[in-house]
């Protein structure tokens, strides 16, 4: 089964959602990534809320044919409460969406596994998986923490999110994430980022919200990465580069970043022959 590539919402973050799907259409992406909830100090994002936004975004959807593949964003911190984000559960159900990018704010790990469990749980009767994204200056910092996580709560709905970016810049060697379940992830995210850089929390978020490279213009290994992932997931092209906002297009972004992101994959294909 071929790849399926989606547009995350970084790559394309000043468009709305009904102008982000349908430039993933036009680029040529088969499904688009939404966010209804902050990372930091983004946001507002009326799509959780409003009714004639959802609208839109669904007829664009039909129109397109370009589904939702992921709703961002769910922070599991000490004071996490899973029945607060029914709101957020129901309107990504309602566009149709697969899975839930989730971080990992909690600094106890029992804790965590009982808060992500029970979100889990609620994601899955939503029709969503709940997908833990390692990143190195959250309290689920690499692809082993991240794997704990899944394996403790062992839920079907449970999976870990890999991006190139964290792998590059967490200890998350290749070996350990192709020694994941399968069953266990259920899209990656594809970006680069070059060899060297400043490991600082706040050089890496910022790097990671707006710095990120295009696959392949930097020094990650995409023949290593690939190799080690399941080869029927949904990729999402996740190149956020807020200098170019409001002088490059999004759609002109969008286009370049997944013709890179097939580049570097093809690479990889034909490395591993």
């Amino acid at each position: 089964m071929a790849y399926r590539y989606s547009l995350a919402f970084l790559t394309a973050q000043e468009a709305t959602p009904p102008e982000a799907v349908r430039i993933a259409a036009e680029a040529g992406f088969d499904l688009v990534g939404l966010r209804l909830l902050p990372a930091g100090t983004d946001g507002p994002y009326p799509l959780l809320q409003d009714g004639r936004l959802l609208a839109e975004t669904r007829r664009a959807v039909e129109e397109t044919g370009v589904t939702i593949a992921d709703v961002e964003i769910i922070k599991i911190a000490p004071d996490f409460d899973p029945a607060a984000t029914l709101p957020f559960l129901a309107r990504g159900q309602a566009l149709g969406a697969k899975n839930i990018l989730v971080a990992g704010y909690d600094p106890e790990p029992a804790r965590m596994t009982e808060r992500y469990g029970a979100f889990c749980e609620l994601a899955h009767a939503h029709g969503m998986t709940a997908d833990l994204e390692f990143m190195p200056w959250t309290d689920i910092p690499d692809v082993g923490a991240a794997a704990a996580q899944v394996r403790a709560v062992n839920h079907p709905a449970a999976g870990v999110l890999v991006d190139a970016l964290h792998v590059q810049r967490s200890d998350s060697p290749f070996a350990a994430i192709a020694a994941l379940d399968p069953a266990w992830i259920h899209y990656a995210q594809l970006c680069d980022g070059p060899g060297v850089f400043d490991p600082a929390p706040e050089a890496l978020i910022a790097t990671a919200r707006g710095a990120r490279l295009m696959p392949g213009d930097g020094d990650f290994d995409f023949a290593a990465l690939m190799a080690a992932l399941p080869r029927d997931i949904v990729l999402s092209v996740e190149v956020a580069q807020a200098d170019r906002i409001g002088k490059v297009p999004p759609l002109e972004r969008a286009c370049e970043a997944l013709a890179k992101a097939k580049a570097v994959v093809a690479a990889a294909s034909a490395a591993a022959l």
